[in-house]
């Protein structure tokens, strides 16, 4: 089962960080998700050792739903 690293921050602060154990990727966001105290403009770097992590942000869709979109990604 992978192990997905990770660290959680606001305004350039480091917050949390730690290993989630998971099947998948969007398993490994969910168990975040579901774990941690989140909120909007949230920064999540993730990833898998040997790779360089992933960057995301928490964001409020137009519908009122968090979730996370891409760091840097411009919005549709």
């Amino acid at each position: 089962m992978p192990q997905f690293t990770f660290s959680l921050s606001n305004v350039g602060q480091m917050r949390e960080a730690g290993i989630v154990q998971s099947e998948s990727f969007t398993d490994a966001l969910d168990t975040i998700d579901q774990n941690c105290a989140l909120t909007e403009g949230d920064t999540l770097e993730i990833g898998v050792s040997g790779f360089p992590p992933a960057r995301f942000e928490r964001v409020r869709s137009s519908e009122g739903i968090m979730d996370w979109q891409l760091h840097g990604r411009l919005a549709a």
